[in-house]
C-alpha cells in the first residue's frame, strides 16, 4: 500500500474501535477501506476481525479497571449469544442479504423511536434487574441476538445494548461495558473459522489494530467521564447512520449527487 493508505487505515480503525466501543457497526467503516485497498470482501471481513478483538481486549481492560465491569453477568450471557452465533452461522447459506439488510434497516428505526420516546430506560436501565442472575427470558434474548449475528455480523453491538439495557437492566455505561466483553467472547471463534480458511490478511489487521485499540481506549475512557447521556447521543446518531445505510438511502444520496 502507499504510505497515505496505512493511515487512513489507521484513522478509520480508530474510529470504528471508538464506535464500537461506546454503540455499534463500526465494522460499516473499516470494511469498505479494507475492500477499497484491494482485499477480497471474505478476506476484509477475517481482516477485521484482528482488529475487532485488539479493540476488545483494550476496552474490557479499561471497563474493568475502572470497575464498571460486570464480568461475572456477561460471561452468563455470553454463553446463550454464542451458541446462537454457532447456530446463525450454520443456517446462514440460503440467507437473501438484501432482505436481511431491509430487516435490519426497520428494526433500526424501531430502536431509533425507543431510545428517543424512552430515554430514562436508556439512561437509567432497570435497577430492579441489574445484578440479578440473568432468567430464561434474557437467556432467550441473548441467544436470538446470537442467530442474528451469526447470520450477519454488522449492528451487532447495537442488538446487543438493546437486549442488555432493556432486558438484563443495565444503564447504557455498564451496558456497553457488558456488551465489549461478549463481543470479545464471541470473536476468537469468528477469527479462527477466517484463519482455517486462510482469509486473514495479518500485516493490515494489525495496523487496522492498532487504530482500533486507540479508539477503544479513548471511548471507554469518555463512557466513564461523560456519562449515559452522552453515550445516549452517539447511539442515537449511530443508529440513525446504520438503519439509512442498511435501508439504502445513503447509497441513494451519494447517486443522486454524483
Amino acid at each position: 500500500m502507499e504510505w497515505y493508505l496505512y493511515i487512513a487505515v489507521v484513522a478509520a480503525g480508530f474510529a470504528a474501535g471508538f464506535i464500537n466501543t461506546l454503540a455499534g457497526s463500526g465494522s460499516l467503516i473499516t470494511l469498505p477501506l479494507l475492500i477499497f485497498i484491494g482485499l477480497p470482501a471474505n478476506v476484509a471481513n477475517g481482516t477485521n476481525r484482528v482488529a475487532i478483538l485488539l479493540q476488545n481486549i483494550v476496552g474490557v481492560g479499561n471497563f474493568q479497571r475502572k470497575k464498571i465491569l460486570d464480568v461475572r453477568g456477561g460471561l452468563i450471557l455470553a454463553i446463550p449469544a454464542i451458541v446462537g452465533g454457532v447456530i446463525g452461522a450454520q443456517i446462514a447459506i440460503g440467507l437473501d442479504e438484501a432482505m436481511m439488510r431491509t430487516v435490519i434497516g426497520a428494526l433500526m428505526v424501531i430502536m431509533l423511536v425507543v431510545i428517543i420516546v424512552r430515554p430514562k430506560r436508556w439512561l437509567e436501565g432497570r435497577p430492579e434487574l441489574d445484578g440479578r442472575r440473568p432468567g430464561i427470558r434474557q437467556m432467550l434474548t441473548f441467544l436470538g441476538i446470537g442467530i442474528y449475528g451469526g447470520f450477519i455480523q454488522a449492528g451487532v453491538g447495537i442488538f446487543l445494548l438493546a437486549g442488555l439495557v432493556l432486558g438484563a437492566g443495565y444503564n447504557l455505561v455498564r451496558a456497553n461495558a457488558v456488551k465489549v466483553l461478549i463481543v470479545l467472547c464471541f470473536t476468537p471463534l469468528a477469527l479462527a473459522v477466517f484463519l482455517y480458511n486462510g482469509q486473514v490478511e495479518w500485516v493490515v489487521g494489525l495496523i487496522l489494530g492498532l487504530g482500533n485499540m486507540l479508539g477503544a481506549w479513548v471511548a471507554s475512557q469518555m463512557a466513564v467521564k461523560r456519562g449515559a447521556k452522552f453515550v445516549r447521543w452517539l447511539l442515537i446518531i449511530v443508529v440513525v447512520f446504520a438503519g439509512a445505510k442498511f435501508l439504502g438511502l445513503i447509497d441513494l444520496i451519494v447517486r443522486i449527487f454524483q
